[in-house]
């Protein structure tokens, strides 16, 4: 009786499926964000053989495992026998791993700014107060109600900005000659 019932189960029409957008998306396939392993991707090749192709790990636990407390206890008997490899040639496409490490390697550029509005503000409070952040709360400017720690602060990040506060620099140095 109760497997009839479980073959009942599975025949229930999934009314929230979008059965159209669904087949669309399998014939589409994957899409790879990686540039350089997009280019090297066979289509007809499985994930496992086209990632071992490349030279990258599918599984990176099958490749770097975790030893369990047991293991790191007691030390595996030598006599197990271990499965012999396949007999393959290596990674074909080696070039790939080697753009993906020296992409991952390369100095980034970081591209975090201030809004315009708050370098403003900061460069108003800097060029009436100065350093002086307890008479900076007192402002009349100071809308959001900072306090002088979280003023410092903000002026903190806004002199490791370099391209923002040079400009603020150069504005101060017109102002002054």
């Amino acid at each position: 009786m109760t497997k009839i019932r479980k073959q009942k189960r599975k025949k229930r029409y999934r009314y929230n499926v979008n059965r159209k957008r669904q087949s669309k998306r399998q014939k589409k396939g994957v899409t790879i964000p990686c540039k350089e392993i997009k280019n090297a991707w066979e289509s007809g090749k499985s994930v496992q053989e086209n990632m071992a192709d490349m030279g990258l790990a599918y599984d990176p636990n099958k490749v770097l495992p975790i030893p369990t407390v047991r293991e790191r206890i007691v030390p595996r008997e030598e006599t197990e026998e271990k499965p012999e490899p396949m007999e393959t040639e290596g990674p074909r496409k080696l070039y790939v791993a080697e753009n993906l490490e020296a992409a991952a390697k390369a100095p980034r550029v970081k591209k975090f700014a201030l809004p315009k509005s708050q370098c403003e503000w900061l460069t108003y409070m800097i060029k009436k107060y100065g350093e002086d952040y307890k008479a900076m709360v007192r402002d009349a400017k100071n809308t959001n109600q900072y306090t002088w720690k979280q003023i410092r602060a903000k002026i903190k990040v806004f002199k490791g900005i370099p391209e923002q506060y040079s400009s603020y620099i150069s504005s101060e140095d017109k102002l002054t000659t």
